[in-house]
């Protein structure tokens, strides 16, 4: 085990005057304190010391009955006990690689991924196989070859992959959904970022082009969904879900028992009251049009002010980017400059699996505002125009993610991947 950069990284990120585009954070403008003051109140007094008692480990009843409706389709039923409620869906990727994962096991990852899940899984001995993610999402023609193999487990956020902001598009997610039943392949969808869209419609998750009814209605998929109410809600709260089979939820149960015994009773009760007061409704427009902006805000400084010879992502939603300097660049050299000129981002390279990425950097818009986004842009440009003159030229490297260039003042994306930004 070894400490997270990016948590180690936000120690450093404390000094007075210093932009951060480093941490995951949601906007602290976005909290709903006051609904939540009210819902507190409602809860202490209708509810009184129940939601200041032990709870069950699986989570209060009516929470997971609002989460299983919520996943429910015309095709499946998700039910009560498809259901556990744990502290964030960090938990339930700890829990889950707790009870599946054995030591040389083989998980198939995107690469780049989500790194707190690679050091969630990392101390369990697992192998990681790394598949190719690009601007539509996980190579899905990759895996044929690889589930032939019979890896015990698969990962994937389809909805603005973290690090990368990519998007799976639909006739890979139909794709992988049919590989996944017809090879019996377990995949967790990560789905913590899936309501911060901002361009285009929304599109059907893995677990439900996957799942339907077996005997007597019981819920069969071989998806295992975790989701979260910290990027819509407030990530204090640390609340969060698994949906999956039954005998996983079970199992992930027994895990849990030991852990922590329960998710906070009174957190579950604050949550289901703002759920049933149909806050979400309100709440997640707002949020979209928040980051919205500062995404936008984003890319266009980028635009401004990064060197020609950068290239980066454009996220059709969640809350981040991935920017990818020429062959040659080492991002983590760059970071202890860009720190002392009062800005922060978070090398790449860990995110990668197979030795690449040490030329990326992923960087958060969404909890500066668009003025310190403006500046804090426009110092890590100062800084990269000089890491690159020092760095010698060598031929820019195709990339699998999405690459938009600058011409006439709007960003329009390349037909080819390897493109410069200008």
């Amino acid at each position: 085990m070894k400490r997270s950069a990016i948590r180690e990284l936000l120690k450093l990120i404390a000094q007075p005057g210093m932009i951060s585009f480093a941490g995951g954070l949601p906007a602290p403008e976005t909290f709903p304190v006051e609904p939540l003051r009210a819902a507190a109140d409602k809860v202490l007094t209708t509810l009184g010391s129940q939601s200041l008692q032990y709870s069950e480990s699986e989570g209060i009843a009516p929470l997971r009955d609002y989460i299983a409706a919520s996943h429910s389709r015309p095709g499946y039923t998700v039910r009560r006990e498809n259901v556990a409620v744990v502290n964030g869906s960090q938990q339930a990727l700890d829990l889950l690689g707790r009870v599946l994962l054995d030591e040389n096991d083989t998980v198939l990852v995107e690469n780049p991924t989500y790194l707190a899940l690679l050091s969630a899984w990392r101390p369990l001995g697992v192998r990681f196989s790394a598949i190719p993610c690009e601007a539509d999402g996980l190579r899905v023609e990759d895996l044929p070859a690889l589930l032939q193999a019979n890896p015990k487990l698969a990962y994937s956020i389809p909805n603005y992959q973290n690090p990368q902001g990519s998007l799976m598009s639909l006739p890979r997610r139909r794709r992988l959904a049919a590989l996944l039943r017809e090879y019996g392949q377990p995949l967790v969808e990560d789905n913590p970022y899936g309501d911060l869209r901002y361009e285009g419609e929304p599109l059907p998750d893995v677990f439900e082009l996957n799942a339907r009814n077996g005997d007597a209605g019981v819920l069969e998929t071989e998806v295992i969904r975790t989701g979260t109410f910290s990027k819509v809600l407030a990530p204090g709260l640390r609340l969060g879900y698994v949906v999956a089979h039954p005998s996983v939820i079970d199992k992930i149960v027994l895990a849990k028992q030991s852990t922590d015994l329960h998710t906070a009773s009174f957190n579950q009760y604050l949550v289901l009251e703002l759920l049933q007061s149909g806050l979400l409704k309100s709440q997640i427009p707002k949020i979209r049009d928040f980051y919205r902006l500062r995404r936008d805000a984003m890319l266009a400084a980028m635009a401004r002010y990064f060197p020609d010879v950068v290239q980066w992502t454009h996220p059709q939603g969640g809350m981040f980017l991935l920017a990818t300097l020429p062959h040659g660049a080492n991002t983590s050299d760059i970071l202890s400059t860009a720190l002392a000129q009062k800005v922060a981002f978070v090398p790449g390279a860990d995110f990668h699996l197979d030795g690449r990425g040490e030329n990326t950097m992923r960087l958060n818009f969404s909890y500066n505002t668009p003025e310190i986004i403006e500046e804090g842009i426009r110092r890590l440009g100062q800084v990269l125009h000089h890491a690159l003159a020092q760095c010698p030229r060598q031929p820019a490297q195709p990339v699998t993610t999405a690459i938009f260039s600058a011409s006439g003042g709007k960003l329009t994306k390349s037909s080819e991947a390897s493109a410069l930004r200008r």
